[in-house]
């Protein structure tokens, strides 16, 4: 599967676009949960090779007379708003709506929208074994741990507890990101790419491989990390935002290290596409 989906539109011209729901990190944690959400469908458009023109959502919420769901609400857009001003993509459009039953569990769904010229698009693939694995972005915290699983879990009283599984953003990483990834891109320096979502590494690079039929070696003690002492458990699941998995030429990870480090951020080497089928580290 790719990050996004495209539609040629003619004239040389595609838009990207993809929606994606960010309800329980929003139940939690309302501000956080919303803006992450929106940065990372920023993050599957530009990943495609995409700039990203505007965003949408679409919301639901219990009544306004119960405080909590005041709460939830406020945090919500103030999250979705600031994000995406901080990144510097409008949200143009969306809708609300309040219902009882959302009073425990809101509903906040984001909507990237960008366009890219046809011959700049990008895959999330590992096509070729020997070449090599590249982190590119931020550095790997402990933030986010196990938010793919949470996400999914049942809203009940114990959801509190949760709130360090909801992840932290920061919308002006990601526009440095931004602007790194789609220079990479026109440079012809990136074979494969894939945000790191929801379980992280893990999921960055068991989704390429599989993609490819194809396998990686890493190497965690590479990764670029901010707190000491994390575990190799801890680095496959941390769900630090703003980052992304390359997969490039050998050598070509010079240029992806200048392009990167132009723009204050990581473009690390951490393994090797294999043949095996199977990610090893």
């Amino acid at each position: 599967e790719e990050n996004a989906g495209l539609v040629d539109v003619g004239d040389g011209k595609a838009v990207a676009f993809k929606i994606e729901s960010h309800n329980h990190p929003s139940a939690v944690e309302p501000y956080e949960g919303a803006a992450t959400g929106v940065g990372g469908i920023h993050r599957d458009i530009f990943t495609m090779g995409a700039r990203p023109i505007c965003a949408l959502d679409s919301l639901r919420f219990g009544s306004l007379e119960k405080s909590r769901v005041r709460y939830l609400f406020d945090g919500v857009v103030r999250g979705i708003g600031d994000y995406g001003n901080s990144f510097g993509v409008p949200t143009v459009a969306g809708e609300v709506y309040f219902e009882d039953a959302y009073e425990g569990n809101p509903l906040v769904n984001a909507m990237s929208v960008g366009v890219v010229d046809i011959d700049y698009t990008a895959r999330a693939a590992a096509d070729t074994p020997g070449h090599h694995v590249v982190l590119v972005g931020a550095d790997t915290g402990r933030d986010g741990i196990h938010g793919a699983t949470f996400a999914s879990a049942e809203i009940d009283e114990d959801s509190e507890e949760d709130r360090p599984s909801v992840q932290v953003g920061d919308p002006f990483t990601e526009k440095l990101l931004l602007e790194a990834t789609l220079e990479a891109i026109r440079e012809g320096v990136v074979e494969g790419i894939q945000d790191m979502g929801a379980a992280g590494l893990t999921s960055s690079a068991f989704e390429m491989c599989a993609s490819s039929d194809t396998g990686m070696d890493l190497h965690l003690d590479r990764v670029p990390t901010r707190e000491t002492g994390m575990t190799p458990y801890e680095i496959m699941l941390s769900e630090s935002q703003e980052r992304m998995l390359v997969v490039c030429e050998p050598g070509a990870e010079e240029a992806l290290a200048e392009i990167y480090g132009k723009w204050d951020l990581n473009a690390q080497r951490i393994g090797t596409v294999t043949e095996s089928g199977r990610v090893r580290t």
